[in-house]
């Protein structure tokens, strides 16, 4: 995500203490943390639906790391916000916190900052990702109208990853299972796609590769606008989340 010379004057967001309120387990790979307590009375909300924010955790050498984590939901009665993590055992920083985390613990959050929403103009909408962007994909399918018409591009590992996701009547949620996690997956299925008429919004975002070989798909055989399409990586196989951010400013980092 390129900062402009506006953005990159502005002041850091402040971070604000929020506690944690409740836990749910919603596959053995997603686990969902609620967020509430007195920090909800500084967050300032944003309209758009795949909206993130910066999570700060303390790293090994007790040097404070911070994460971008997007927000599945905001709840303003009950003024709490839901956050869906991706775990993968003791793998990572993020993940095992948020298996871990209990009623009553604390966490520093900065945002949030905003990207897509969708488009009322569109004639349909097209969803690719895998999970990490499903928070997002959930999140947008929730504030569609209910006449929306649309196709949704889940990859995940096993069928145990597959969860209920609500969606309008039209739109059509498809869960593409592939253990091997090849970049090319979504791309391929995307490519046999009976391609509906009408002007399409896309919002395909996921692992760095994968989201290049959607690149092709959609610029080279589809012959879209970049206006229409919303791509970013939210992470890259094989690499920490710091090397994937620092790769973000040179060539192999660069999706569009």
């Amino acid at each position: 995500m390129a900062l402009s010379s506006r953005t990159a004057l502005r002041p850091p967001r402040p971070t604000i203490e929020w506690e944690v309120v409740a836990t749910a387990q919603l596959s053995p790979d997603l686990v969902r943390v609620t967020l509430g307590g007195a920090g909800f009375g500084e967050f300032e909300d944003r309209p758009e639906t795949d909206k993130y924010v910066k999570l700060k955790f303390t790293g090994a050498d007790a040097v404070p790391v911070t994460r971008t984590y997007t927000v599945r939901r905001v709840d303003h009665e009950a003024r709490t916000l839901d956050i869906d993590f991706v775990v993968h055992g003791d793998e990572g920083l993020a993940g095992p916190w948020a298996a871990g985390a209990r009623p009553g613990d604390l966490i520093g959050l900065m945002g949030p900052g905003g990207g897509y929403r969708p488009d009322a103009e569109a004639d349909w909408h097209l969803f690719l990702g895998d999970l990490s962007a499903l928070p997002a994909i959930a999140a947008t399918l929730a504030a569609l109208p209910t006449d929306a018409v649309g196709h949704v591009f889940v990859e995940v590992s096993s069928d145990t990853a597959i969860i209920p996701v609500e969606a309008p009547a039209g739109v059509e949620i498809e869960w593409v299972v592939d253990p091997t996690h090849k970049a090319e997956t979504l791309a391929s299925v995307l490519a046999q796609f009976d391609w509906p008429a009408g002007v399409v919004q896309v919002f395909a975002h996921g692992e760095r590769e994968s989201m290049k070989a959607l690149r092709r798909v959609l610029f080279d055989q589809r012959g879209l606008d970049r206006g229409q399409v919303s791509l970013s990586g939210y992470w890259a196989r094989g690499r920490t989340e710091d090397r994937f951010q620092a790769e973000k400013r040179e060539p192999i980092g660069q999706i569009l």
